[in-house]
This record gives structure tokens, sequence and C-alpha cells, in this order.
């Protein structure tokens, strides 16, 4: 019985592994995130609060379970917010991955750290998980410091790259492209929608289960993780809105210059996937048949699309 430890299981790739680890009999599962545990399904796991910011804190969880494995999904992702809160970034992002690799190196833990495409600056994707990144924006400098910090440690570890993430929670509170479009058209509200930059869209079963991979059989390196579908963003809002039958009048183009967020984009990112395909059996849904899976998971909490 190996012991997975996961870390910020309230967000939405968390709670999908949480829910994937129990479907297995192999597993000790070990849920943390901050303040109270928000999931539907309170059993098959144990449960304990935990900021990873805090040294104190991640050191007497690892002493108390000793995992076999970590899989780090917390961090601060609001791009924008980095921008403008960077100290909270750093903690956040680098020094509480530090304490992470301090405890993961005394008790011989294997770390599966999450990071993002946004390392690259977007001048020549798809990328390969050998390209050389160049963070553009404060979060993703962030996250690639963290990528550093544990390719220079002891550690057993692999760092799982993905992009832009979509599924449902069980409380349904967290947002990503698909339920933000699908929102905000059924309550008739214009869009601002990024019309040159593209990406490869990412169902979080999907992810969950190449973390799950990574963790079980201690998987070693940099994987590149995401859909197989390179699409403009904008293209990719007008697929959600015909899916649910939505009005994409409601759909403004815009351009990243236009649009002026506080943190540069990088225009094209995408991923080549062959290596996770091969060492960690990766085999992402299509966008099309992902929206089927958020469609199903959002009449189980009684909300309609239309």
């Amino acid at each position: 019985m190996k012991t997975i430890l996961v870390t910020g299981s309230n967000g939405l790739l968390g709670q999908k592994i949480i829910y994937a680890l129990i479907q297995r009999g192999d597993v000790r599962c070990i849920s943390t995130s901050k303040g109270a545990n928000r999931m539907k399904v309170q059993t098959g796991y144990i449960y304990e609060s935990l900021d990873i910011s805090d040294r104190n804190q991640v050191s007497e969880i690892f002493e108390k379970y000793k995992p076999d494995a970590v899989i780090n999904t917390a961090a601060l992702t609001n791009v924008d917010a980095c921008e403008e809160r960077k100290d909270e970034a750093i903690t956040l992002n680098v020094k509480a991955v530090e304490y992470l690799i301090e405890a993961c190196e005394k008790y011989g833990t294997h770390l599966v750290h999450l990071s993002t495409d946004f390392v690259f600056d977007g001048a020549n994707g798809p990328y390969v998980e050998t390209d050389k990144p160049n963070p553009q924006s404060y979060y993703a400098y962030t996250k690639y410091e963290a990528e550093k910090r544990i390719q220079e440690s002891k550690l057993s570890w692999a760092i799982l790259r993905t992009i832009i993430i979509y599924g449902v929670v069980d409380d349904n509170s967290r947002s990503n492209v698909v339920l933000w479009t699908i929102n905000a058209l059924k309550a008739g509200k214009t869009i601002n929608v990024i019309n040159d930059q593209f990406r490869s869209p990412t169902l979080a079963e999907d992810l969950a289960d190449a973390c799950i991979q990574a963790a079980y059989n201690k998987k070693q390196g940099i994987f590149h993780v995401s859909g197989r579908e390179l699409m403009c963003i904008l293209d990719m809002v007008k697929i959600v809105a015909d899916f649910w039958s939505l009005d994409s009048t409601f759909i403004n183009p815009i351009s990243s210059e236009a649009l002026k967020q506080p943190a540069k984009r990088p225009p094209v990112t995408g991923f080549i996937i062959q290596k996770a395909e091969k060492e960690l059996s990766f085999h992402p849904h299509s966008f099309l048949e992902g929206l089927k899976i958020v469609q199903k998971q959002l009449e189980q909490f009684g909300v309609s699309a239309n």
C-alpha cells in the first residue's frame, strides 16, 4: 500500500486526483488543502488542513504520514494577481516548494510538481520538454524558479507542465474558461475574448490521471501534459457557446494589446505530448469529448447550461 499525499486538494485538479485515487485499492490517500475540506465525498481518504507556505506544518505532515509520493497542485495561479502581489506569489509558488523539497529529501519522497506552459515566451510553440523556458510574467517567473529548485535538488522528481485546465469542482465554485463562458453567456453578459493567443485546453480528469501515473510509478523528469488540439482562445469560447446553444453575439473578440492585462501572456504555446503518451500512458480526450464530460457533471449539480 503506497501513501500518496496531495496538496491543494480543494482545487479543481486536486479534487480530480483524490477522486481517482480513492477508486484504487492500492493507495493510502492523504488529501491536504488550506482550511476545511470542500469535497462532497469525505470518506476513503484522510484529510488534513495544510498551509504549504508554513514550513513547520509541512514538516509535521511528512513526519506523521511519511508519504511515498507527493503531488503538489497548490499554487497561486492567477496570472494577474501574481503580477500585483509578488510577495505572495514567491511565498506560495517558490518558498513553499522549497519546504516540500526539504521534506521530500528527508523522507525519500517522490515529488510530482505541476508547472505551466507560461514558462515559455510563446514565440515558437508548440513546445517539447527540452525547449528553453523564457518567462514573460511574474507568475511564469515563479513557476520556472520552482522548477529550477526541484531540478537542483537531490530528489526523485517529475515536473508536469500543463495548459488551461477545465472541469467542474464539487461546490461548482471555481471558474475556468469553459464555466466562465457558460455563466457569462447564460446571464447575457458581453465578454471580451482574446483573439490572438493559442492554447491547448486540458481536461482536469486527464491531467489527474497523468499525475497519478507519475506519482505511483515514480516517473522522472519533465513531462508536457495537455490536450492535443491547439486553438485560439476565441475559437475555444465559440465552441463552448455552440455546444451549449448559447448566444455567441455576446462574444467580443479583442487583441492582447487592447485588453491590457497586467501580466504579459505568451501568444502561442501548445505542447508536443509524445513523452507523456509513452511514459505516463497519457491519452487525452478531445475538447468536444471533454465538454460532454463537463455537461454530465453540471447536470449532477442540477445546473442546466441552456
